[in-house]
């Protein structure tokens, strides 16, 4: 089983999502984590938005990177975009995705509801983790094709 941690800024909305799906999708394949630069409170935006796919992530805890041995981890997977993502060591095999925080809206685009900037980057973060599974050389993934 590989362990991968999935790190953003303060822990609260992408990498709970990317955590959560991957628990769902890759059970028994992956142990996923979640972390943040800075430890955050979890976004109850982001509990609602994987809970319409029927993902409960309403039990997770935010935690900070400090309190985690990078080493222990197969791979770290950043979810930052604009922000500032932590410096990883070298020896630490990672992958970064760069979401825009879904809290923040798009600029030019105040049609877009909250919930729905949550829900869109819930499925994008859905497909990274399909192809997260094929880098990794996962077969078998679970959960709602």
């Amino acid at each position: 089983m590989k362990r991968v941690l999935f790190l953003c800024v303060s822990n609260s909305a992408r990498s709970q999502m990317a955590e959560g799906w991957a628990r769902h999708l890759l059970p028994g394949k992956v142990d996923a984590f979640s972390a943040g630069s800075r430890q955050g409170t979890l976004n109850p935006l982001a509990i609602q938005s994987m809970l319409e796919i029927g993902i409960d992530i309403s039990g997770h805890q935010t935690k900070s990177i400090d309190t985690l041995d990078l080493q222990s981890f197969d791979l770290v997977v950043t979810l930052c975009e604009e922000e500032i993502c932590p410096k990883l060591p070298p020896s630490v095999m990672q992958m970064h995705w760069p979401l825009p925080g879904p809290s923040k809206p798009l600029p030019n685009d105040d049609s877009t509801s909250p919930l729905e900037r949550f829900s869109g980057t819930r499925d994008q973060i859905r497909e990274l983790i399909d192809r997260l599974a094929c880098f990794l050389e996962l077969d078998d993934r679970q959960g709602p094709q």
